[in-house]
């Protein structure tokens, strides 16, 4: 990118040109995957401890070298950050002990769109001086989203039911994820919130053409998981996504977007559901 092109973006941004940090940390499980993404590794002090899990994080393989911290402020003193990557609201005792402290801080909220996560990865971007790459990720999430069949789920009507019995909602990144695929989510039939609880009768009553569940959820583990393969769910078909594809905005959402097209358009199922979607 030109310079005065560089200088532009970041006055859209809001953002003054500083020197580029190199001593980040992430408070943030969300901002862990950002990082990875468009930081130099030598920038990156610490990321969560999430970031290893493959459960929790998209981007686990790439941190398994990176230094991780627990996240306390005399953690975050120790390891001398001239940027920290916090969650608002979060942490609130860490960051009133690391106030006052002279260190850049970039708050950075659930991402409940792709619209969220394009405007999280130019700030992220910028925060950590390489908005070029900020705008080269943004360029190829683009155009693996454009390639995709259009509307795969022809307006079906899905749950993305997770273990306890949880629905997820609208103003989610799941149900825009829904949306984008075609499908229409249940939640919204329903009148439902953000989250809540749907007991197993209801989810039969409601008869949605598909459920979405976490892979993991694939074996009986526990409770929670062992009433997604209750006999009333049996017939119910089934679309299957990593739980670390939907836990954070990123670069992650076209894998899932990509994943959830092709379980469509190949009308398979996973194999607790029977009937194909048609």
């Amino acid at each position: 990118m030109r310079p005065l092109a560089t200088l532009s973006l970041l006055l859209l941004l809001g953002a003054a040109p500083i020197a580029r940090p190199q001593r980040i940390v992430s408070l943030n499980l969300c901002a862990d995957q950002y990082l990875l993404a468009l930081a130099d590794p030598g920038q990156i002090v610490a990321l969560t401890r999430f970031a290893r899990d493959p459960q929790m994080s998209a981007a686990a393989g790439r941190a398994a070298r990176v230094p991780v911290s627990r996240g306390s402020a005399e953690d975050v003193l120790a390891l001398r950050p001239d940027l920290l990557i916090a969650t608002p609201g979060r942490r609130r005792a860490t960051m009133a002990q690391l106030k006052g402290r002279n260190i850049a801080t970039l708050d950075l909220p659930s991402a409940e769109s792709y619209a969220d996560i394009v405007t999280q990865v130019r700030k992220v971007a910028v925060a950590v001086g390489h908005p070029e790459r900020g705008e080269a990720l943004i360029r190829r999430m683009d155009a693996q989203l454009a390639a995709l069949p259009r509307a795969p789920g022809r307006g079906r009507v899905a749950a993305y039911y997770q273990r306890r019995g949880f629905l997820t909602g609208t103003g989610t990144l799941v149900d825009d994820l829904m949306r984008r695929v075609g499908l229409v989510n249940l939640a919204a039939r329903l009148g439902r919130g953000t989250l809540s609880r749907l007991p197993l009768e209801q989810m039969a009553l409601a008869r949605p053409d598909a459920l979405i569940v976490e892979s993991a959820t694939d074996r009986i583990e526990d409770q929670g998981t062992e009433m997604l393969h209750h006999p009333v769910l049996a017939r119910i078909p089934r679309l299957s996504l990593p739980q670390s594809w939907t836990v954070c905005g990123g670069p992650a959402y076209v894998s899932a977007a990509d994943s959830l097209s092709r379980q469509l358009m190949s009308g398979t199922v996973a194999k607790v559901g029977q009937r194909p979607l048609r």
